[in-house]
């Protein structure tokens, strides 16, 4: 509710731009730190990655 009280008060395409290239940085961020946990917890290695790079990830 806050973000679409937020566009309603500026509704520019560049503040629309500005305000998912943040959204984008902080789940990028959050990923890559979940990514790295996983990795020194021995749960994500690099056969595991090997192994979800050949899976069809978008199927049901």
């Amino acid at each position: 509710m806050h973000l679409l009280k937020m566009f309603a008060f500026n509704n520019s395409e560049e503040y629309a731009r500005e305000v998912q290239e943040v959204l984008t940085r902080h789940f990028q961020n959050r990923l890559n730190a979940e990514a790295d946990r996983l990795w020194d917890e021995g749960i994500l290695d690099q056969d595991k990655l090997d192994e979800i790079r050949k899976m069809d990830l978008h199927s049901k």
